[in-house]
């Protein structure tokens, strides 16, 4: 038992410094992700007002992540694809937010597919690490 155990612990350490060289390696990555965390997960628990405080935020974010040079070995179509959806998404949410007619839920709904372009992008990357 022990021994798998220790195993688990090992994989997911892994997995965790897999996360962190991406992110070293593209720190607009990771200043993005530290905004989506902070509204994100709020959100979930039914709380709103950190997005609809920093939606403008997360689209300028967003905006620096697709203008910034996406580091060597990850520069495929599907992640540059995956970083326009997120950038031409985020303002959506702006918009969204901006508008004051959406409710919670409407607001959710396009938040939740925004982190989800988010995972897909570091799932790429990891995918692309794995090759290197």
């Amino acid at each position: 038992m022990k021994k798998i155990v220790f195993i688990l612990i090992g994989l997911l350490s892994l997995i965790q410094l897999r996360a962190q060289s991406i992110t070293e390696k593209w720190p607009e990555l990771k200043t993005f992700h530290q905004v989506m965390s902070t509204t994100f997960h709020p959100a979930e628990e039914g709380n709103f007002k950190p997005i609809r405080e920093r939606s403008g935020e997360m689209m300028d974010k967003a905006t620096a992540l697709a203008d910034s040079k996406i580091p060597d070995g990850f520069a495929t179509e599907g992640i540059k694809d995956a970083v326009k959806r997120l950038k031409a998404d985020s303002k959506k949410l702006h918009e969204l937010v901006k508008s004051g007619k959406a409710d919670d839920k409407e607001l959710f709904k396009a938040l939740n597919a925004l982190h989800d372009v988010f995972h897909e992008i570091v799932g790429l990357c990891r995918k692309e690490n794995e090759h290197h």
